[in-house]
């Protein structure tokens, strides 16, 4: 018999910004969390009903618009909680509606019901996440990493061929290429990563290949 894998996902690119918006569920419970939904909410809610979830919650990784601008729309539809990023992002949440309207975006500025730290798990369903603070593209960035299956959710850290950038306010280069190397790193060459923007790919793939953070470049 063919067993179910404990997790699934599914990606939604939303926002003009096509930032991908993960649906993970918990194949044991049923139970799902979309993480970063940052718009397009009748395209997410068919996502869930077309996979026959119950959405238990919200995972943020970070305050910028196109991640978490409908986060609090969305969570008062479902009647669920929102969880994350690190608050340090209460700088960007503050924003949302303003940068709502620079983007083209519905924002809505919100209070997370749980600030995720350094270390702090994350549940849905059976599941559960690691998190990590990864500071540099927003101060209060978190990456959501499950073990078990080898797969982390990285928002916009670290991406294909690329990083985040660190050029908006409270942004940190150092900050960042700290970030990859001791939390992301660690968590394995074969652990494939969901990045905020693009295409996945594979820690061990990204160092040996990556223009700003790969081994050769940081050996240097």
């Amino acid at each position: 018999a063919m067993t179910m894998p404990p997790l699934k996902a599914a990606i939604v690119p939303v926002t003009p910004l096509q930032q991908n918006c993960t649906l993970l569920w918990c194949t044991a419970t049923n139970k799902a969390a979309f993480v970063d939904p940052g718009g397009d909410l009748p395209r997410l809610k068919a996502a869930a009903a077309q996979a026959g979830v119950e959405v238990e919650k919200i995972l943020l990784t970070h305050g910028h618009i196109d991640h978490c601008g409908q986060a609090a729309i969305l969570a008062e539809e479902l009647g669920v909680p929102i969880e994350g990023p690190h608050e340090a992002d209460r700088y960007w949440i503050a924003r949302l509606e303003d940068d709502g309207r620079t983007y083209g975006i519905r924002g809505k500025v919100f209070e997370s019901n749980r600030w995720l730290h350094d270390g702090d798990t994350a549940t849905v369903g059976d599941l559960v996440f690691d998190v990590a603070h990864c500071p540099g593209h927003t101060p209060g960035h978190v990456v959501f990493h499950h073990a078990p299956s080898k797969l982390a959710i990285v928002g916009d850290v670290l991406f294909q061929g690329s990083i985040g950038r660190t050029d908006f306010p409270m942004g940190n280069h150092a900050d960042l290429l700290a970030a990859i190397r001791t939390k992301l790193w660690p968590m394995g060459d074969d652990t494939a990563f969901i990045p905020g923007h693009g295409p996945m790919s594979t820690f061990g793939h990204e160092r040996k290949t990556n223009p700003f953070v790969g081994d050769a470049v940081l050996r240097s």
